[in-house]
């Protein structure tokens, strides 16, 4: 039997009323928060920057494929990586039916890894993606942009922490074929770009990481509106699985 509160539908409707009135102003403060992103100052990127995609080395500007506006996913996948993150798997599983309507908003959206193009494509083809994703392996954009970091870099950095990293971290490592210091060589983020058609220059105009690339997560709007919510306590993200791994 149930512990839960249960009441009245006029109780139900009155609590709801009161509730959406909340739903509201967090539509409205995002509405602002999404201008505020629109203002930010653009930085110049003067570095030139190649990386390599399925169809050969592309610069940045050529990434953004005749369009003015790139958004890059950092998609943890490092050199160490045997496969894919399984929870930036579980991310990239939604880009595919995006880019359309991206691209008729004159927008393209790009993954962008450090592992080898090869690897990359190879793991793209077993989950069935057909995004276009580019390898910074031979190229310092990953790094520059605070995506990448050497195994030397990154044990230096976590060591300190080591026993502070959530669980997932670790799991994470496994089920891509490294560990904790070739995973966490590889940063997860999200990057937006712009390119002026007057001079063909680029422009960096946004970057989020952290809780900041949940809008790229929609599993967890719906499971924000189910009953139990997104239930994972001290299992944060440990649930997920690459989308050929759940079981039956």
């Amino acid at each position: 039997m149930t512990t839960h509160k249960i009441v009245s539908r006029e109780e139900w409707r009155a609590a709801r009323t009161v509730l959406l009135e909340r739903e509201k102003e967090h539509t409205r403060m995002g509405d602002e928060l999404a201008r505020q992103r629109r203002e930010l100052p653009w930085l110049a990127v003067e570095k030139r920057y190649t990386l390599q995609t399925a169809n050969g080395a592309k610069t940045l500007a050529e990434l953004f494929d005749g369009r003015s506006q790139l958004l890059i996913y950092h998609f943890m996948f490092g050199p160490s990586y045997e496969d894919g993150c399984p929870v930036n798997s579980s991310i990239a599983d939604s880009f595919d039916g995006l880019i359309p309507h991206l691209a008729a908003r004159d927008v393209t959206l790009v993954a962008v890894s450090g592992a080898p193009i090869d690897k990359l494509l190879a793991y793209r083809e077993r989950m069935g993606w057909s995004f276009n994703w580019a390898s910074s392996y031979t190229s310092d954009f990953n790094a520059d942009f605070g995506f990448s970091s050497s195994v030397e870099q990154t044990r230096e950095a976590i060591e300190p922490i080591l026993d502070q990293l959530p669980a997932v971290a670790f799991r994470n490592a496994k089920a891509a074929g490294t560990d904790i210091y070739g995973y966490l060589t590889e940063l997860f983020g999200f990057t937006a770009f712009t390119l002026t058609r007057e001079d063909a220059s680029v422009y960096h105009t946004y970057s989020t990481t952290g809780r900041g690339v949940e809008f790229l997560m929609p599993y967890y709007g719906f499971l924000d509106r189910a009953p139990r919510g997104r239930d994972e306590d001290e299992g944060w993200q440990l649930w997920i699985r690459r989308h050929d791994e759940y079981d039956s």
